[in-house]
């Protein structure tokens, strides 16, 4: 199966999305997605196992405990793949994040040249009336 077809399903997104967070026990794994998604335990195990049969995630028994982290790998031949393709979305999320800051700065120096709140209102800084 092709990584991108890998990635392509939902649950096998949050499979690795639950373990870029750091190795997981199979339990711990197939709880999130059962809750999540209300698919079976075997089918949780089936996608934990496409992903291990693509190099997206190792598992390492631990007793009688399965733990599965992530492969870096794997992850890092998706990503350059994409290298190309990022200047069709980085500039466009570049200037995002200058107008998210831009409208954080905008609305601290109207608070600011607003005062306390409720004074418009003839209440005090507790809310009392004045």
């Amino acid at each position: 199966m092709h990584v991108f077809d890998v990635l392509a399903d939902p649950v096998r997104r949050r499979v690795l999305d639950l373990l870029s967070a750091g190795p997981a026990s199979a339990g711990t794994v197939t709880a999130a997605v059962v809750a999540e998604f209300g698919i079976t335990q075997p089918a949780v195990s089936r996608q934990l196992r496409v992903l291990r049969d693509a190099g997206f995630v190792d598992v390492t028994p631990d007793g009688t405990r399965r733990v599965y982290r992530l492969r870096g790998e794997t992850l890092r031949e998706v990503d350059d793949w994409l290298r190309p393709y990022r200047r069709f979305w980085e500039p466009r999320l570049d200037a995002l994040a200058t107008e998210v800051a831009r409208g954080r700065r905008d609305r601290r120096a109207a608070d600011a040249s607003a005062g306390p709140r409720g004074a418009a209102d003839g209440r005090n800084a507790t809310g009392a009336a004045s």
